[in-house]
């Protein structure tokens, strides 16, 4: 029986003060008082981000393979992130089915924190493309439902522009375990209620690359905000939201339903200032990352940083921010008892300092990550 002795825990709900949780294979088995000398420092339970393109040098879409999933994960537990859906952009179905592949074979091997797949396009808006390349941007075709309706790829979620797919279309996906967001789209509100109605529930990077919200036509942004039900992932870099726009936001939609992520990069982990981006490149500016048409191309964000701009800058109290990064996640993906530290739950955890820095990291209750 593994045991971490904590001065200040966070079990996903409540706090607590000089606590020990203790871990059997890979599961918190209990958490109770604890006698003994304890470690400075908050546990709180593992982050978890659904929309991760790199990290540590490593871009998915570039090298889809196992290597790049390790060296990812591996420099996003630096970080505070135990668990994440390693996210492939719009690219040919070659390179799609290539990172089904090392998917698979990482979810069959349980290789740490991969728990999925992000196939974030390429059946999106051209108007509201981004960075996404146009050349591959298509509908839905039977090649890519063959890679969607795989069972070997964990949790499945694909962000999709709801006028480039058909709400029957939503509902085979939906069919087939896929979770299916709606993003970088220019549809009208109602296209976009019928998405939610065919079984849509979230929406990819709120804000940015999706229909604004105006007087007479609310556009996707209008329905994200108003619709109770479905979830948002929020970008907290200072880039890709105001703090205003994130604090309209935070009042809009109910407790549980905006979920922190990073959409990140090869560069998060590194000092690399730029980096090859399908025919372009993408510079690196401080903690701002563009191609070369100065639009916003992904972000160096960790989750650990998103947490403290929650709390420092918008004024969101440490709890709430804690939930977005990890509880709320963990809903949106029906990963049972994620997002916690409670008996039963796996022992993805991170300790943090006064500061929001990570000191340590642990996956199923193995160190991954340690400061010291």
């Amino acid at each position: 029986m593994q045991q971490l002795s904590v001065s200040r825990l966070f079990d996903g709900e409540q706090w607590f003060e000089n606590v020990s949780v203790s871990i059997s294979n890979g599961v918190v088995h209990a958490v109770a008082p604890a006698s003994g000398k304890v470690q400075p420092g908050l546990l709180v339970p593992g982050f978890i981000d659904v929309q991760v393109n790199g990290g540590g040098g490593a871009l998915f879409n570039t090298a889809p393979n196992r290597q790049s999933l390790r060296t990812m994960m591996q420099a996003h537990a630096r970080f505070g992130t135990t668990a994440m859906l390693p996210t492939v952009i719009t690219d040919s179905v070659s390179v799609m089915q290539q990172a089904a592949d090392a998917i698979a074979s990482a979810i069959a091997e349980k290789e740490p924190g991969i728990i999925g797949v992000h196939f974030e396009g390429p059946h999106l808006s051209v108007p509201k493309k981004g960075v996404h390349p146009q050349q591959h941007i298509r509908g839905l075709s039977a090649a890519e439902m063959a890679i969607y309706g795989r069972a070997d790829l964990g949790i499945k979620l694909i962000t999709v522009a709801p006028e480039n797919i058909t709400p029957a279309q939503i509902r085979e996906l939906t069919a087939l375990n896929v979770i299916v967001c709606l993003g970088h789209s220019n549809a009208d509100a109602a296209t976009v209620q019928a998405a939610l109605a065919a079984g849509a529930t979230g929406f990819t990077h709120l804000y940015n690359a999706m229909s604004a919200l105006t007087s007479r036509e609310p556009g996707m942004v209008g329905v994200a905000l108003s619709d109770p039900d479905s979830w948002c992932g929020v970008i907290f870099d200072g880039h890709h939201m105001h703090p205003v726009a994130a604090k309209v936001a935070l009042a809009a939609k109910p407790r549980g339903k905006l979920m922190i992520v990073t959409d990140a990069m090869s560069p998060v982990g590194t000092d690399d200032t730029e980096f090859d981006f399908f025919t372009g490149k993408v510079i690196r500016e401080g903690s701002k990352l563009t191609n070369e048409a100065g639009s916003l191309a992904g972000s160096v964000l960790d989750m650990a940083a998103a947490v403290k701009y929650a709390v420092q800058v918008l004024a969101v109290s440490p709890a709430e921010a804690l939930r977005m990064a990890s509880l709320y996640p963990a809903q949106f993906l029906s990963c049972r008892n994620g997002g916690r530290i409670v008996a039963g739950a796996q022992a993805d955890l991170v300790l943090l300092d006064d500061n929001w820095q990570v000191r340590q990291s642990w996956i199923k209750g193995e160190p991954v990550f340690n400061a010291k």
